[in-house]
Protein backbone atom coordinates (compact mmCIF):
# COMPACT_ATOMS: atom_id res chain seq x y z
CA UNK A 1 0.00 0.00 0.00
CA UNK A 2 1.13 3.67 -0.60
CA UNK A 3 2.35 5.51 2.83
CA UNK A 4 0.10 7.43 3.84
CA UNK A 5 2.62 8.64 6.94
CA UNK A 6 3.97 7.10 10.51
CA UNK A 7 1.71 4.73 12.47
CA UNK A 8 -0.02 6.28 14.75
CA UNK A 9 1.90 5.17 18.24
CA UNK A 10 -0.65 2.92 19.26
CA UNK A 11 -0.41 0.52 16.41
CA UNK A 12 2.42 -2.27 17.69
CA UNK A 13 5.77 -2.96 16.01
CA UNK A 14 6.55 -6.06 15.14
CA UNK A 15 9.06 -7.96 17.17
CA UNK A 16 11.56 -11.29 16.03
CA UNK A 17 8.80 -13.78 17.32
CA UNK A 18 5.46 -14.30 19.34
CA UNK A 19 5.59 -12.66 22.38
CA UNK A 20 3.13 -13.72 25.00
CA UNK A 21 1.28 -10.88 24.40
CA UNK A 22 1.04 -12.10 20.92
CA UNK A 23 0.02 -15.58 22.36
CA UNK A 24 -2.91 -14.04 24.64
CA UNK A 25 -4.10 -11.96 21.77
CA UNK A 26 -4.45 -14.97 19.51
CA UNK A 27 -6.00 -17.07 22.10
CA UNK A 28 -8.46 -14.71 22.85
CA UNK A 29 -9.41 -13.84 19.90
CA UNK A 30 -9.39 -17.17 18.09
CA UNK A 31 -11.69 -18.68 21.51
CA UNK A 32 -13.99 -15.67 20.59
CA UNK A 33 -14.04 -16.85 16.95
CA UNK A 34 -15.28 -20.36 18.15
CA UNK A 35 -18.30 -19.21 19.97
CA UNK A 36 -19.06 -17.09 17.28
CA UNK A 37 -18.95 -19.49 14.20
CA UNK A 38 -21.14 -22.44 16.40
CA UNK A 39 -23.74 -19.49 16.42
CA UNK A 40 -23.75 -19.84 12.88
CA UNK A 41 -23.59 -23.57 13.26
CA UNK A 42 -26.62 -23.55 15.50
CA UNK A 43 -28.32 -21.52 12.74
CA UNK A 44 -27.47 -24.13 10.08
CA UNK A 45 -28.57 -27.13 12.24
CA UNK A 46 -31.45 -25.43 12.80
CA UNK A 47 -32.31 -24.54 8.72
CA UNK A 48 -32.90 -28.67 8.42
CA UNK A 49 -36.16 -27.77 6.67
CA UNK A 50 -34.28 -25.22 4.45
CA UNK A 51 -31.48 -27.23 3.76
CA UNK A 52 -34.40 -30.34 2.64
CA UNK A 53 -36.60 -27.57 0.79
CA UNK A 54 -33.84 -26.57 -1.42
CA UNK A 55 -31.64 -29.00 -2.45
CA UNK A 56 -27.93 -27.85 -3.26
CA UNK A 57 -28.00 -25.04 -0.47
CA UNK A 58 -25.44 -26.28 1.26
CA UNK A 59 -22.61 -26.46 -1.42
CA UNK A 60 -22.96 -22.73 -0.76
CA UNK A 61 -21.93 -22.58 2.78
CA UNK A 62 -18.56 -23.67 2.54
CA UNK A 63 -17.73 -21.31 -0.32
CA UNK A 64 -20.35 -18.52 0.84
CA UNK A 65 -18.29 -18.20 4.29
CA UNK A 66 -14.57 -18.84 3.17
CA UNK A 67 -15.51 -15.92 0.41
CA UNK A 68 -16.22 -13.43 3.22
CA UNK A 69 -12.74 -14.76 4.97
CA UNK A 70 -10.89 -14.51 2.44
CA UNK A 71 -11.59 -11.55 0.89
CA UNK A 72 -12.12 -9.26 4.53
CA UNK A 73 -9.02 -11.41 6.26
CA UNK A 74 -6.91 -10.75 2.86
CA UNK A 75 -7.70 -6.79 3.62
CA UNK A 76 -6.98 -7.22 7.58
CA UNK A 77 -3.52 -9.11 6.66
CA UNK A 78 -2.62 -5.94 4.25
CA UNK A 79 -3.82 -3.63 6.90
CA UNK A 80 -1.61 -5.02 9.42
CA UNK A 81 0.92 -5.19 6.93
CA UNK A 82 0.95 -1.44 6.77
CA UNK A 83 0.56 -0.90 10.36
CA UNK A 84 3.75 -2.72 11.23
CA UNK A 85 6.01 -1.10 8.22
CA UNK A 86 4.68 2.82 9.67
CA UNK A 87 2.68 3.45 6.11
CA UNK A 88 -1.18 2.96 8.48
CA UNK A 89 -3.18 6.27 8.40
CA UNK A 90 -6.78 5.77 10.19
CA UNK A 91 -8.93 7.57 7.26
CA UNK A 92 -11.60 5.87 4.92
CA UNK A 93 -11.18 8.36 2.05
CA UNK A 94 -10.92 5.88 -1.41
CA UNK A 95 -7.55 6.84 -2.01
CA UNK A 96 -6.14 6.26 1.67
CA UNK A 97 -5.03 3.18 3.06
CA UNK A 98 -8.55 2.01 4.94
CA UNK A 99 -10.82 3.39 2.33
CA UNK A 100 -9.30 1.64 -1.01
CA UNK A 101 -9.15 -1.79 0.83
CA UNK A 102 -12.56 -1.35 1.60
CA UNK A 103 -13.79 -0.46 -1.88
CA UNK A 104 -11.71 -3.27 -3.26
CA UNK A 105 -13.44 -5.91 -0.39
CA UNK A 106 -16.86 -4.46 -1.68
CA UNK A 107 -16.32 -5.14 -4.74
CA UNK A 108 -14.60 -8.63 -4.91
CA UNK A 109 -17.29 -10.05 -2.66
CA UNK A 110 -20.04 -8.94 -4.59
CA UNK A 111 -18.67 -10.15 -7.62
CA UNK A 112 -17.68 -13.42 -6.42
CA UNK A 113 -20.40 -14.17 -4.83
CA UNK A 114 -22.15 -14.18 -8.00
CA UNK A 115 -19.33 -16.54 -9.52
CA UNK A 116 -19.86 -18.78 -6.35
CA UNK A 117 -23.54 -19.48 -7.31
CA UNK A 118 -22.98 -20.30 -11.19
CA UNK A 119 -20.27 -22.15 -10.21
CA UNK A 120 -22.03 -24.14 -7.54
CA UNK A 121 -25.21 -24.64 -10.10
CA UNK A 122 -23.07 -26.62 -12.53
CA UNK A 123 -21.57 -28.32 -10.06
CA UNK A 124 -25.00 -29.42 -8.59
CA UNK A 125 -25.68 -30.61 -12.22
CA UNK A 126 -22.43 -32.01 -12.88
CA UNK A 127 -22.77 -34.33 -10.00
CA UNK A 128 -27.00 -34.85 -9.54
CA UNK A 129 -27.03 -33.41 -6.28
CA UNK A 130 -30.13 -30.52 -7.30
CA UNK A 131 -32.15 -30.82 -9.49
CA UNK A 132 -35.05 -28.09 -8.13
CA UNK A 133 -32.77 -25.36 -7.44
CA UNK A 134 -32.53 -23.24 -10.72
CA UNK A 135 -29.42 -21.07 -11.57
CA UNK A 136 -31.52 -17.45 -10.46
CA UNK A 137 -31.98 -19.08 -7.00
CA UNK A 138 -28.45 -19.62 -6.93
CA UNK A 139 -27.99 -16.18 -7.44
CA UNK A 140 -30.47 -14.69 -5.21
CA UNK A 141 -28.97 -16.66 -2.43
CA UNK A 142 -25.82 -16.50 -3.21
CA UNK A 143 -25.74 -12.32 -4.20
CA UNK A 144 -28.20 -11.52 -1.66
CA UNK A 145 -27.21 -13.20 1.00
CA UNK A 146 -23.39 -12.14 0.58
CA UNK A 147 -24.23 -8.70 -0.02
CA UNK A 148 -25.62 -8.18 3.98
CA UNK A 149 -23.00 -10.43 4.99
CA UNK A 150 -20.18 -8.03 3.22
CA UNK A 151 -21.48 -4.73 4.68
CA UNK A 152 -21.71 -6.70 8.14
CA UNK A 153 -18.34 -8.30 7.85
CA UNK A 154 -17.04 -5.62 6.77
CA UNK A 155 -18.30 -3.15 9.55
CA UNK A 156 -16.40 -6.14 11.76
CA UNK A 157 -13.20 -5.36 9.77
CA UNK A 158 -13.00 -1.37 10.83
CA UNK A 159 -14.27 -1.65 14.12
CA UNK A 160 -10.71 -4.10 14.15
CA UNK A 161 -8.97 -1.44 12.19
CA UNK A 162 -10.07 0.92 14.72
CA UNK A 163 -9.51 -0.89 18.31
CA UNK A 164 -5.91 -1.83 16.61
CA UNK A 165 -5.15 1.99 16.84
CA UNK A 166 -6.65 2.78 19.93
CA UNK A 167 -5.47 -0.45 22.01
CA UNK A 168 -2.95 -1.11 20.57
CA UNK A 169 -4.15 -4.77 19.38
CA UNK A 170 -1.79 -6.38 16.23
CA UNK A 171 -4.00 -6.67 13.02
CA UNK A 172 -1.81 -9.83 12.58
CA UNK A 173 -3.32 -11.35 15.37
CA UNK A 174 -6.70 -10.84 15.54
CA UNK A 175 -8.26 -9.93 11.83
CA UNK A 176 -7.43 -13.50 10.72
CA UNK A 177 -9.59 -15.51 13.77
CA UNK A 178 -11.82 -12.86 13.90
CA UNK A 179 -13.34 -12.06 10.76
CA UNK A 180 -13.28 -15.71 9.29
CA UNK A 181 -15.39 -17.11 12.28
CA UNK A 182 -17.46 -13.62 12.21
CA UNK A 183 -18.36 -14.12 8.78
CA UNK A 184 -19.40 -17.86 9.44
CA UNK A 185 -21.90 -16.46 12.02
CA UNK A 186 -22.85 -13.69 9.97
CA UNK A 187 -23.10 -15.37 6.11
CA UNK A 188 -25.10 -18.33 7.10
CA UNK A 189 -27.94 -16.60 8.46
CA UNK A 190 -27.39 -13.94 5.70
CA UNK A 191 -27.75 -17.59 3.14
CA UNK A 192 -30.52 -18.14 5.06
CA UNK A 193 -32.30 -15.26 5.16
CA UNK A 194 -31.93 -15.33 1.72
CA UNK A 195 -33.37 -18.18 0.68
CA UNK A 196 -37.19 -17.27 1.27
CA UNK A 197 -36.47 -14.77 -1.61
CA UNK A 198 -35.54 -17.89 -4.16
CA UNK A 199 -38.10 -19.90 -5.02
CA UNK A 200 -40.63 -17.43 -6.09
CA UNK A 201 -40.23 -18.27 -10.06
CA UNK A 202 -40.66 -14.81 -12.00
CA UNK A 203 -39.84 -12.49 -9.25
CA UNK A 204 -36.53 -14.78 -8.19
CA UNK A 205 -35.65 -14.37 -12.14
CA UNK A 206 -35.87 -10.69 -12.21
CA UNK A 207 -34.13 -10.18 -8.38
CA UNK A 208 -31.59 -12.36 -10.24
CA UNK A 209 -30.93 -10.41 -13.09
CA UNK A 210 -30.52 -7.09 -10.92
CA UNK A 211 -27.90 -8.69 -8.68
CA UNK A 212 -25.95 -10.41 -11.42
CA UNK A 213 -26.00 -6.74 -13.68
CA UNK A 214 -25.09 -4.98 -10.56
CA UNK A 215 -22.20 -7.01 -9.87
CA UNK A 216 -20.76 -7.13 -13.05
CA UNK A 217 -20.65 -3.00 -12.89
CA UNK A 218 -19.09 -3.05 -9.84
CA UNK A 219 -16.38 -5.34 -10.67
CA UNK A 220 -15.67 -3.73 -13.73
CA UNK A 221 -15.31 -0.29 -12.12
CA UNK A 222 -13.29 -1.62 -9.20
CA UNK A 223 -11.22 -3.63 -11.68
CA UNK A 224 -10.47 0.22 -13.68
CA UNK A 225 -10.34 2.20 -11.24
CA UNK A 226 -8.42 5.75 -11.14
CA UNK A 227 -7.29 4.65 -7.87
CA UNK A 228 -4.01 2.45 -8.11
CA UNK A 229 -4.29 0.39 -4.82
CA UNK A 230 -8.08 -0.54 -5.42
CA UNK A 231 -7.25 -1.61 -9.26
CA UNK A 232 -4.15 -3.73 -8.24
CA UNK A 233 -6.02 -5.34 -5.21
CA UNK A 234 -8.58 -6.65 -7.52
CA UNK A 235 -6.27 -7.61 -10.41
CA UNK A 236 -4.54 -9.57 -8.00
CA UNK A 237 -7.20 -11.20 -6.11
CA UNK A 238 -9.10 -12.10 -8.70
CA UNK A 239 -7.10 -15.64 -10.14
CA UNK A 240 -6.62 -16.47 -6.21
CA UNK A 241 -10.43 -16.17 -5.31
CA UNK A 242 -11.32 -18.29 -8.47
CA UNK A 243 -8.99 -20.92 -7.62
CA UNK A 244 -10.53 -20.47 -3.86
CA UNK A 245 -13.97 -20.84 -5.10
CA UNK A 246 -13.21 -24.02 -7.11
CA UNK A 247 -11.77 -25.86 -3.70
CA UNK A 248 -14.36 -24.27 -2.09
CA UNK A 249 -17.15 -25.75 -3.67
CA UNK A 250 -15.19 -29.33 -3.64
CA UNK A 251 -15.57 -29.13 0.18
CA UNK A 252 -19.45 -28.47 -0.84
CA UNK A 253 -19.67 -31.74 -2.61
CA UNK A 254 -17.79 -33.52 0.21
CA UNK A 255 -20.42 -32.00 2.89
CA UNK A 256 -23.32 -32.54 0.93
CA UNK A 257 -23.35 -35.78 0.07
CA UNK A 258 -22.88 -36.69 4.43
CA UNK A 259 -25.96 -34.52 4.38
CA UNK A 260 -27.51 -37.32 5.94
CA UNK A 261 -24.90 -38.07 8.42
CA UNK A 262 -24.92 -34.34 9.69
CA UNK A 263 -28.70 -33.98 10.05
CA UNK A 264 -28.71 -37.47 12.24
CA UNK A 265 -26.34 -35.99 14.56
CA UNK A 266 -26.58 -32.45 14.16
CA UNK A 267 -24.27 -31.70 16.75
CA UNK A 268 -21.56 -31.82 14.15
CA UNK A 269 -23.49 -29.72 11.80
CA UNK A 270 -22.67 -27.08 14.82
CA UNK A 271 -19.19 -28.00 14.75
CA UNK A 272 -18.82 -27.34 11.07
CA UNK A 273 -18.73 -23.78 10.92
CA UNK A 274 -16.33 -23.73 14.20
CA UNK A 275 -14.09 -26.46 12.93
CA UNK A 276 -13.26 -25.21 9.70
CA UNK A 277 -13.27 -21.43 10.46
CA UNK A 278 -10.76 -22.07 13.20
CA UNK A 279 -8.62 -24.35 11.33
CA UNK A 280 -8.51 -21.78 8.77
CA UNK A 281 -7.81 -18.81 11.38
CA UNK A 282 -5.35 -20.21 12.37
CA UNK A 283 -3.48 -20.54 8.92
CA UNK A 284 -4.37 -16.71 8.60
CA UNK A 285 -2.98 -15.86 11.26
CA UNK A 286 -0.04 -17.76 10.55
CA UNK A 287 -0.37 -16.00 6.65
CA UNK A 288 -0.44 -12.51 8.32
CA UNK A 289 2.76 -13.19 10.70
CA UNK A 290 5.16 -14.82 8.17
CA UNK A 291 3.69 -11.87 5.26
CA UNK A 292 4.34 -9.09 7.74
CA UNK A 293 8.01 -10.87 8.33
CA UNK A 294 8.67 -11.20 4.72
CA UNK A 295 7.43 -7.44 3.83
CA UNK A 296 10.08 -6.06 6.17
CA UNK A 297 12.88 -8.36 5.65
CA UNK A 298 12.41 -10.15 9.09
CA UNK A 299 12.93 -13.85 7.43
CA UNK A 300 14.67 -14.53 3.87
CA UNK A 301 11.23 -16.39 2.35
CA UNK A 302 13.66 -19.54 1.79
CA UNK A 303 11.94 -23.05 1.48
CA UNK A 304 13.03 -24.38 4.62
CA UNK A 305 11.05 -22.17 7.65
CA UNK A 306 13.89 -20.37 9.60
CA UNK A 307 14.12 -19.80 13.11
CA UNK A 308 11.85 -16.83 13.33
CA UNK A 309 9.15 -18.88 10.78
CA UNK A 310 9.52 -21.97 13.36
CA UNK A 311 8.71 -19.83 16.12
CA UNK A 312 5.41 -18.66 14.43
CA UNK A 313 4.54 -22.23 13.31
CA UNK A 314 5.12 -23.71 16.88
CA UNK A 315 3.09 -20.57 18.51
CA UNK A 316 0.49 -21.48 15.47
CA UNK A 317 0.54 -25.87 16.70
CA UNK A 318 0.55 -25.12 20.18
CA UNK A 319 -3.15 -23.19 19.85
CA UNK A 320 -4.32 -26.00 18.09
CA UNK A 321 -5.46 -28.16 20.67
CA UNK A 322 -7.38 -25.63 22.82
CA UNK A 323 -9.32 -24.14 19.51
CA UNK A 324 -10.66 -27.46 18.32
CA UNK A 325 -11.17 -28.78 22.01
CA UNK A 326 -13.22 -25.91 22.56
CA UNK A 327 -15.17 -25.95 19.40
CA UNK A 328 -16.32 -29.48 20.14
CA UNK A 329 -17.05 -29.20 23.85
CA UNK A 330 -19.33 -25.76 22.51
CA UNK A 331 -20.71 -27.85 20.02
CA UNK A 332 -21.96 -30.37 22.67
CA UNK A 333 -23.22 -28.22 25.14
CA UNK A 334 -25.09 -26.02 22.14
CA UNK A 335 -26.47 -29.16 20.95
CA UNK A 336 -27.52 -30.05 24.60
CA UNK A 337 -29.36 -26.69 25.35
CA UNK A 338 -31.29 -26.45 21.86
CA UNK A 339 -32.67 -29.78 21.53
CA UNK A 340 -30.20 -31.22 18.86
CA UNK A 341 -28.77 -34.76 17.89
CA UNK A 342 -25.50 -35.80 18.28
CA UNK A 343 -23.05 -37.74 20.03
CA UNK A 344 -21.68 -38.28 23.05
CA UNK A 345 -18.90 -35.63 24.42
CA UNK A 346 -16.36 -37.90 24.09
CA UNK A 347 -16.86 -39.09 21.00
CA UNK A 348 -17.19 -35.20 19.41
CA UNK A 349 -14.08 -34.40 20.86
CA UNK A 350 -12.36 -37.33 19.17
CA UNK A 351 -13.79 -36.18 16.16
CA UNK A 352 -12.74 -32.65 16.26
CA UNK A 353 -9.32 -33.21 17.68
CA UNK A 354 -8.56 -36.49 15.48
CA UNK A 355 -9.60 -34.03 12.46
CA UNK A 356 -7.86 -31.17 13.93
CA UNK A 357 -4.57 -32.93 14.06
CA UNK A 358 -4.76 -33.32 10.54
CA UNK A 359 -6.14 -30.32 9.31
CA UNK A 360 -3.20 -28.29 11.63
CA UNK A 361 -0.36 -30.11 9.51
CA UNK A 362 -1.94 -29.04 6.28
CA UNK A 363 -2.40 -25.62 7.61
CA UNK A 364 1.33 -25.10 8.46
CA UNK A 365 2.54 -26.49 5.00
CA UNK A 366 -0.06 -24.75 2.88
CA UNK A 367 0.28 -21.23 5.09
CA UNK A 368 3.99 -21.25 4.76
CA UNK A 369 4.61 -22.26 1.37
CA UNK A 370 1.81 -20.36 -0.36
CA UNK A 371 3.10 -17.36 1.36
CA UNK A 372 6.74 -17.77 0.34
CA UNK A 373 6.27 -18.61 -3.20
CA UNK A 374 3.86 -15.38 -3.12
CA UNK A 375 6.67 -13.30 -1.68
CA UNK A 376 9.20 -14.50 -3.92
CA UNK A 377 7.34 -13.89 -7.16
CA UNK A 378 6.75 -10.72 -6.54
CA UNK A 379 3.24 -11.43 -5.42
CA UNK A 380 1.22 -10.19 -2.75
CA UNK A 381 1.70 -12.73 0.39
CA UNK A 382 -1.16 -10.80 2.21
CA UNK A 383 -3.77 -11.09 -1.25
CA UNK A 384 -2.85 -14.59 -1.71
CA UNK A 385 -1.97 -16.54 1.56
CA UNK A 386 -5.26 -16.42 3.48
CA UNK A 387 -7.80 -17.40 0.37
CA UNK A 388 -4.99 -20.38 -0.34
CA UNK A 389 -5.14 -21.65 2.89
CA UNK A 390 -8.43 -21.01 4.09
CA UNK A 391 -10.16 -22.50 0.99
CA UNK A 392 -7.73 -24.89 0.28
CA UNK A 393 -7.87 -25.82 4.47
CA UNK A 394 -12.01 -26.43 3.41
CA UNK A 395 -11.40 -29.23 1.04
CA UNK A 396 -9.25 -30.95 3.54
CA UNK A 397 -10.57 -30.38 6.70
CA UNK A 398 -14.11 -31.27 5.26
CA UNK A 399 -12.35 -34.85 4.08
CA UNK A 400 -10.59 -34.49 7.81
CA UNK A 401 -13.85 -34.42 9.57
CA UNK A 402 -15.49 -36.95 7.55
CA UNK A 403 -12.78 -39.37 7.64
CA UNK A 404 -12.72 -38.65 11.62
CA UNK A 405 -16.00 -39.48 11.92
CA UNK A 406 -15.87 -42.50 10.00
CA UNK A 407 -12.99 -43.59 12.40
CA UNK A 408 -14.51 -42.76 15.90
CA UNK A 409 -17.94 -44.22 14.12
CA UNK A 410 -20.29 -41.70 13.99
CA UNK A 411 -21.15 -42.09 10.18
Amino acid sequence: MSPDRRAPAGLPRLRSGPSRADAGQRLVALLIGVLFATLGGLVLAAAEGTLVELPGLLLLVPGAVALRGNVFGAMGSRLGTAAHAGTFRLNFRPDGVVGGNLLAAGALSLAFSMVLAVLAKGTATVFGLSRSMTLADFLVISTLGGLVASAAVGLVTVGMVVGSARFGWDLDNVTAPLVTTIGDLLTVPALVVAAAAAGRGSASTALAVALVGGSLVVLVAAWRAPIEEVGRIVRQSVPVLGVAIVLDLLAGITIERRLDDLLDAEALLILLPAFLGGAGALGGILCSRLSTQFHLGLDDATPLPSRASGRDIRSVVLLAVPVFATGAAVAHVAAELTGQTGPALGQIMAVALVAGGMATVFVVLVAYYSTMAAFRFGLDPDTYGIPLVTSSLDLVGAFALVLAMVAVGVA
